[in-house]
């Protein structure tokens, strides 16, 4: 008999409890209508349409991307995938308030903030290819690499903002100085203690740190709802951070209330926790397969509120969307593909002992004898080889 599927949920959020929408910081509706707030307008006067324009196209580039990245999965180029589909305003939005002074600490998804720090997103593919263990000079565009377990790297942002608050460079009053650091996690990660005691301590120690939390109603197939009660964002007040609810589909919205939380934590007002509410429209990775677990129902319903739908809608609304921009973007994000796939085949495997580099910062022993004694094992095969061909 073969086994039954679990339950599937339904698409409609709840009226309260970790699913609702009440209290949401939302900026531009789905339909692409302006809301006015009085806390967040005037974090976003200086926000020109050129800007808009700006994060249209960075949305666009990430999602092809993204898609790229699936497919070549699924050519048998990757060995795995985690895509961002649906989340891409939660991450262009938070990583566009950023100063270059300041720090990520990614887990695995966050595509759209690596590219607005600047990196070729085709290096992370050389993780999940499987040749390398990160992939890029995390110095380089002060962004760490990906972290796949869950929720770790929150203690590793939490420390390093301690770091950043000791060394001086916080609540200087110089904007080229004062530096904050944000750790991005799901909401399944809120499960995890590693988490909660990231909260504990960036909280006592008055750290300069945003905790951003992409809630995608997803922890693989367990629903936010086997995560939590109440909304993630509640969780904060029982560490006295101050927490903010962010509808995660509005990247004017995430922009805003992100600037807001580093502005206070470069100031030294200390860590806030954020909850961007949005969805993943896609898998969990490419191992995964939603059918099994939610229904078409509800992915239809968030498909309509896509992130990049809504600022296109808005960008139209304000007659600020010029068709020469739009296939200057569809241009550039099918040359984005092309060097994707281009990279991704010229990828080689590296030379085995390359695992034995970047381990510890400075020379190991033990590391150097395992190398040495690896590199003998190879040596072996080659010996063999030649005795063999002698006889």
């Amino acid at each position: 008999m073969p086994p039954s599927r679990p339950a599937r949920r339904s698409h409609r959020v709840s009226p309260n409890g970790p699913l609702t929408d009440d209290g949401l910081v939302q900026l531009l509706t789905p339909t692409g209508a302006r809301v006015h707030d009085t806390t967040y307008d005037p974090l976003v006067a200086h926000v020109t349409p050129e800007d808009l324009r700006g994060m249209y196209r960075d949305m666009v580039l990430v999602r092809r991307f993204d898609s790229e990245a699936t497919a070549l999965q699924r050519q048998g180029e990757l060995g795995l995938w985690a895509q961002s589909l649906g989340q891409e305003a939660a991450q262009v939005g938070s990583g566009r308030a950023l100063r270059p002074q300041d720090y990520v600490f990614p887990s695995y998804r966050e595509h759209g903030v690596a590219h607005v720090r600047g990196l070729d997103l085709t290096d992370i593919l050389r993780q999940f290819r499987g040749i390398d263990h990160g992939g890029w000079d995390t110095e380089a565009h002060n962004f760490h690499l990906y972290t796949l377990v869950i929720g770790s790297h929150t203690l590793h942002a939490t420390g390093y903002a301690m770091g950043v608050q000791r060394d001086g460079a916080v609540g200087t009053g110089d904007p080229e100085r004062d530096t904050a650091v944000v750790t991005y996690f799901g909401d399944g990660a809120t499960a995890q203690g590693d988490v909660n005691e990231a909260l504990v301590f960036a909280a006592v120690n008055n750290a300069p740190l945003v905790l951003f939390c992409q809630n995608n109603q997803w922890a693989i197939s367990e629903p936010t709802t086997h995560q939590a009660r109440v909304p993630i964002a509640d969780r904060g007040k029982g560490f006295g951070v101050p927490s903010v609810r962010v509808d995660g589909n509005d990247v004017l919205a995430s922009y805003a209330v992100t600037l807001q939380a580093l502005e206070r934590a470069r100031s030294g007002g200390g860590p806030t926790l954020v909850e961007a509410f949005t969805y993943r429209m896609g898998a969990h990775t490419t191992s995964d397969d939603p059918t099994r677990y939610r229904s078409a129902a509800e992915e239809e319903y968030w498909r309509q509120r896509d992130p990049i739908d809504r600022l296109r809608l808005h960008l139209t609304a304000i007659d600020e969307l010029p068709q020469e921009f739009l296939d200057e973007v569809d241009a550039e994000a099918a040359a984005l593909g092309e060097h994707v796939r281009r990279t991704v085949h010229g990828f080689t495997a590296p030379p085995t002992s390359s695992m034995f580099e970047h381990v510890y910062s400075t020379p190991h022993a033990v590391v150097d004898a395992e190398r040495a004694w690896f590199e003998g094992y190879e040596a072996s095969f080659v010996t063999g080889a030649a005795e063999g061909s002698a006889r």
